[in-house]
């Protein structure tokens, strides 16, 4: 890991991030090899180990670190997977030691070689901080708040800031300022105080809640290593997940869009889990001894700033991670778009250095995003009642193609590949329109039409023969004979 000083950038100075979670970390890192100093500003005190803060109440539910993230974080931090394997986090194949109830059916069990990195958040959070930690360049501010920026000319400067013990002011220059305070970052008031306009918004809200908690782990369970029971909205709401985590523990949790929330108490959790698609989460759960109480959480809206759209860029001042681009949680996309939205960083400032930098990230981040985005906003729209923005044109129309993709995938182990890929992040959503995908699903319709034309004419025949008087006590044998041969479906040319 290089923390030289890239002359071509900054050539020293001094970076601010805003937030020391997993996007403030990663940005962190990617920073101390642009400036001689960077500190990272946290309103909390970080816990010894893996620990819950409150800055961080999503901490307590499910994580999932993507094969994209996965792979950025460990070239960020290399051995960081090791350490975490050693510390009991396990890697599970995508499709072999998943079981995956989605809204067409089970998905197949196959070695895909596409893992994800399953633990805690809290203790992947952990090993991230201390390797940031040990950077010579880079510093951390705990217990103290951003309360505003101060201006230089058409940039950012400096962060006003408080500390939380005491109440000390004051103001800490800088030459980059980058926020990755989260879904409830103040920056767009910060630069309306500064004259900035706000930005546009985006709100995607399906109104998911979720409910989660950990259990001691059973010796053998199945030949699965982690469960997912998806949502298949609009009809069915509920959905429910069973992941390992360090320690010889589970992690269970329920989810519900359109409202339907699922309950926090012990009764009520477990007649939830009782009442999802399939038993198999009820059913391994049911036994196990619980290691914690139950937690609720419900700030799950797709949520997008667009700062790449303002007319007037601040210059020196970056928005990244969820204070940009938030999702849904219950897709597991936010800490591999963190990753993401790092080496965007990375890149931006690598190629032109500080000119220009500020429009040209958050263009950058914007893009980079925008499949997750469409992704997350895509499913969400199928929920009743979903509030907020309503779907484009694009989205309408691809909705049954994708609901034929999610069929054939069931079957057809090359289409459930690239399916997962693109969950994961390491294609484009594109890849499921491509001609491998797009020829096998056109193929599908065709025969579906087929057959829907044969039971129609079926049908018009029989019908008509029962009009028909002078069908009326003719043979049985002009008749087909029963369990006959079926007709050949018809095949598009």
């Amino acid at each position: 890991m290089s923390n030289e000083t890239n002359s071509s950038s900054y050539g020293g100075g001094h970076a601010l991030v805003v937030g020391g979670s997993m996007a403030g970390l990663l940005a962190g890192r990617i920073l101390a090899d642009h400036f001689e100093r960077v500190t990272i500003v946290e309103r909390d005190r970080f816990p010894e180990g893996p620990g819950f803060r409150k800055g961080v109440p999503q901490s307590r539910h499910v994580h999932v670190l993507m094969t994209r993230g996965r792979q950025i974080v460990e070239r960020l931090f290399p051995g960081l997977e090791e350490g975490l394997l050693e510390a009991g986090a396990e890697l599970i194949d995508s499709a072999e030691d998943f079981e995956f109830l989605t809204p067409a059916g089970f998905g197949p069990r196959f070695r895909s070689d596409i893992p994800f990195l399953q633990c805690s958040r809290e203790l992947l959070e952990f090993a991230v901080r201390e390797r940031v930690a040990s950077i010579p360049r880079v510093r951390f501010l705990q217990k103290t708040d951003v309360t505003g920026l101060l201006a230089n000319g058409e940039g950012v400067a400096g962060a006003k800031v408080r500390v939380r013990d005491g109440g000390t002011k004051e103001v800490i220059l800088a030459e980059l300022i980058v926020d990755a305070s989260g879904r409830n970052s103040n920056a767009a008031g910060w630069l309306e105080e500064l004259g900035y306009e706000p930005p546009e918004e985006t709100v995607v809200d399906s109104r998911l809640g979720y409910a989660s908690r950990i259990y001691e782990r059973s010796e053998v369970v199945s030949d699965w290593k982690a469960l997912l029971v998806q949502a298949a909205p609009p009809d069915v709401t509920r959905g429910g997940v069973l992941y390992p985590i360090e320690g010889g523990r589970w992690i269970a949790g329920l989810s519900g869009v359109g409202g339907d929330y699922p309950p926090t108490d012990e009764e009520g959790f477990m007649e939830f889990a009782r009442s999802l698609r399939t038993p198999m989460l009820y059913e391994t759960i049911k036994g196990l001894k619980p290691l914690s109480p139950i937690h609720g959480f419900r700030a799950t809206r797709n949520h997008r700033r667009h700062y790449e759209k303002l007319s007037r860029q601040p210059h020196n001042f970056l928005v990244t991670g969820d204070a940009a681009c938030a999702f849904n949680p219950v897709y597991g996309q936010g800490m591999t778009t963190a990753a993401i939205g790092a080496e965007t960083l990375e890149e931006a400032l690598r190629e032109q250095g500080p000119t220009g930098l500020s429009g040209r990230f958050q263009k950058r981040l914007a893009k980079a995003t925008s499949a997750a985005w469409l992704l997350a906003s895509g499913q969400d729209f199928r929920v009743r009642g979903v509030e907020g923005a309503s779907p484009s044109a694009a989205t309408r129309l691809t909705r049954p193609y994708m609901d034929r993709v999610m069929q054939l995938s069931l079957k057809d182990l090359a289409v459930r590949h690239i399916l997962l890929e693109v969950f994961h992040m390491t294609k484009p959503p594109t890849a499921m329109f491509g001609p491998v995908v797009a020829a096998k699903v056109l193929r599908e319709a065709a025969m579906d039409i087929g057959k829907s034309r044969w039971a129609s004419l079926s049908s018009r025949l029989s019908l008509g023969k029962e009009r028909d008087p002078k069908e009326v006590g003719k043979s049985s044998e002009t008749q087909p004979p029963a369990g006959g041969r079926a007709a050949e479906p018809f095949k598009a040319a």
